[in-house]
């Protein structure tokens, strides 16, 4: 391999950089990257990693770059980059037209679950009312959270993007897409965990309101009826509500659409929080865990696997999409300073939370 050597305007550049970066790092080697746009700087940091982050990023910011840190074996770099360019204006009628799409989707399959033919009678949607407010107050919550978190930290983010389908629960959930980079670990944590928390403080209300509209019945085995999966929290709130471990003894509660919606709500908040891909866990176990991430999300994906085989596999498809998605998690700015002893905590409490809402068997 040829070395190249760079050239008169590369070497100004780099002497440029090397004056914003020298008193934050002890630089023993200096190197260009990405074809001569990207110079990298390596040693020791001078002060701690977020001081040092704050008066890179503020000198670097105003030149349209961006500086990247690292920490390997105990050696730092600084990785000085071009900024981004910023999408062009958004346009958030397509935000309103998929939510509105989500709208009669959920309405339709609300309006069927109760046994409707909207199609037939146009009418009928009304019907679904209950399960669609229920289901989208919990989605708007958890992906407004997740927007509103976003913004306190500083990231360019969209509108959420509701996803409609016609049948099954109605819709395939929502999303919002990161226009920027986090500046540090502590963004990727709260963005991350904004959405489950607020989305669950809905969720649980909402179920215990629709359990108490239910009905406890004899089990009926039989075309048009399906047995929701049973998590530790689910259990604990029908056991709260109606006074005994259901299903049991040949009878079950027999879900109201608000109920339903609740349910819905915390199975997906339990496959939001798995610590993979780009999921909401996989978000929040890389700000944990770094660079150790990784070997966390190849186990979620070995038993996601294992679970689709022997217990559902719905499991498979998951598996599957974590992976289209990308099973590394991107970097953020900062990549050396941690969560903080606080936020470690919130993780245990949010791991903790995830093993009571996780469902192994979402339908049956």
């Amino acid at each position: 391999m040829q070395i190249r050597e760079p050239t008169v305007s590369e070497e100004r550049f780099i002497e440029e950089l090397r004056a914003q970066v020298e008193d934050v790092l002890l630089v023993d080697d200096v190197s260009l990257r990405r074809g001569g746009e990207a110079v990298l700087f390596s040693g020791q940091l001078l002060w701690d990693a977020e001081t040092a982050f704050s008066l890179l990023y503020e000198r670097l910011e105003a030149k349209g770059l961006l500086p990247l840190l690292q920490r390997r074996r105990g050696r730092d770099s600084v990785l000085i980059v071009p900024a981004p360019p910023e999408r062009g204006k958004p346009r958030p009628i397509i935000n309103l037209l998929l939510f509105l799409a989500t709208i009669l989707t959920t309405l339709y399959v609300g309006a069927a679950n109760e046994g409707f033919n909207p199609l037939e009678n146009p009418g009928t949607l009304k019907f679904g009312i209950p399960f669609a407010s229920a289901l989208l107050l919990i989605l708007g919550t958890h992906e407004l959270s997740h927007y509103f978190m976003a913004q306190r930290h500083g990231l360019r983010v969209s509108l959420p993007y509701f996803i409609p389908v016609p049948i099954g629960l109605g819709t395939f959930g929502a999303f919002i897409r990161m226009e920027s980079v986090a500046k540090d670990r502590k963004g990727f944590f709260d963005v991350g965990l904004a959405g489950p928390l607020a989305g669950l403080a809905i969720a649980i209300p909402v179920l215990i309101f629709g359990l108490s509209l239910s009905e406890v019945r004899p089990i009926i085995h039989g075309p048009g009826y399906f047995q929701e999966g049973n998590s530790l929290l689910y259990l604990a709130l029908k056991y709260l509500v109606h006074g005994q471990i259901l299903p049991g003894g040949g009878v079950d509660v027999f879900l109201h659409p608000i109920a339903f919606a609740g349910w819905i709500g915390l199975m997906v908040t339990g496959v939001n929080l798995l610590p993979a891909g780009q999921l909401d866990g996989g978000h929040v176990a890389y700000a944990l865990l770094g660079g150790a991430y990784k070997w966390i999300a190849q186990l979620i994906l070995l038993l996601l696997m294992g679970l689709g085989l022997f217990l559902w596999s719905g499991w498979l498809l998951w598996a599957l999409l974590i992976l289209l998605s990308g099973p590394r998690h991107p970097r953020p700015l900062n990549d050396i300073s941690g969560v903080g002893g606080k936020r470690k905590m919130i993780g245990i409490l949010a791991l903790i939370l995830f093993l009571t809402i996780f469902t192994p068997v979402p339908f049956s």
